[in-house]
């Protein structure tokens, strides 16, 4: 081989090999911000935030294809400007976390926390969540008033709120965080409906029936996480109350949540009442198995039985209302 030949193969060698190391920073990057922003669920997020939007054209008419599509990227985009916002907050608590094979890696598919790992850096997320919130705030401004106004006050104060519950969580005696901070969950589908409608006594409804939801939802989140919120000495609902007085908190707000899903259902049709009570059973059957072992690894069992009512009553409130 000429010494000619010699270089040639060390230079295509050489170029392989940063190519290589290229693609696996970019693939270790991608897969960090895959898990920041939950990416696997981002699915639900519009769904969620759509069945407002559309209940909503039951009652005001104005459905466009169009106007779903936008009111899908406002829901999108807000949502992850939240979940961004959540870790940024919480980024020097998360370093304290003991255990990730749980919670951690349910809701993120490699399993990361990627601020406090080092993954993504503070000054990233920070200008992440400018970004999603600029673009959340510009598909807002382009519904017509006064919905944008509705829709832009509600973003306020959802990131607003978070910022409170995030805050209030580290040193509290009551759960005022988790009490007043699930209302930016519960307002979130309401939020979809004022994209068209007013604030009437549908909207109304919505925030009752969900609300409570949101509240079982959270209990059942803080049990599966109880090791590392100690760590992180956070006042969450197990630490404060007990592993019994979680489940019991799970079990009492279901049954809230049943109550105003009966009175929500008398004004909906027929298609949406089957996706709320096929909801239903399956958060029935995810309160019996946390009320029946009262720890963890029950809560973690049936924690996708929380995500799949929840879906499928988006999908039933705007299947009927689009059939």
């Amino acid at each position: 081989m000429t010494g000619e030949q010699d270089t040639a193969l060390f230079l295509i060698t050489a170029c392989i090999k940063q190519g290589c190391q290229s693609f696996k920073q970019m693939n270790a990057t991608l897969r960090a911000y895959i898990d920041l922003t939950r990416l696997q669920f981002s699915f639900a997020w519009p769904l969620l935030f759509c069945s407002g939007y559309l209940l909503a054209t039951v009652t005001y008419g104005g459905f466009a294809w169009l106007d779903l599509v936008r009111v899908a990227l406002i829901g999108f985009f807000g949502f992850e400007t939240g979940l961004v916002l959540n870790d940024y907050i919480d980024r020097e608590f998360d370093k304290k976390d003991t255990e990730s094979g749980k919670l951690t890696k349910y809701w993120r598919m490699f399993g990361t926390r990627p601020i406090p790992a080092g993954l993504v850096s503070p000054r990233a997320a920070v200008t992440l969540i400018l970004v999603l919130a600029a673009i959340t705030a510009c598909l807002i401004a382009t519904l017509p008033a006064p919905h944008s106004v509705y829709v832009l006050i509600l973003m306020l104060y959802c990131l607003a709120i978070e910022i409170f519950y995030q805050e209030e969580k580290r040193n509290q005696k009551f759960p005022y965080a988790q009490l007043i901070g699930r209302t930016d969950f519960a307002l979130f589908p309401v939020a979809g409906y004022l994209c068209i409608g007013s604030p009437d006594l549908n909207a109304v409804l919505y925030f009752a029936f969900f609300y409570p939801f949101a509240l079982a939802h959270l209990g059942a989140n803080d049990l599966i996480d109880v090791v590392n919120d100690r760590a992180r000495g956070m006042n969450t609902i197990p630490t404060m109350f007990s592993m019994n007085g979680t489940a019991y908190w799970i079990a009492g707000f279901t049954a809230v949540h049943v109550l105003t899903a009966i009175i929500f259902m008398v004004r909906l049709d027929g298609i949406a009442r089957i996706g709320i009570c096929a909801g239903l059973v399956l958060l029935l059957y995810a309160n019996a198995v946390i009320l029946k072992d009262k720890s963890p690894d029950a809560a973690l069992k049936v924690l996708p039985c929380f995500h799949v009512a929840m879906v499928l009553y988006a999908a039933g409130i705007a299947a009927g209302a689009l059939l």
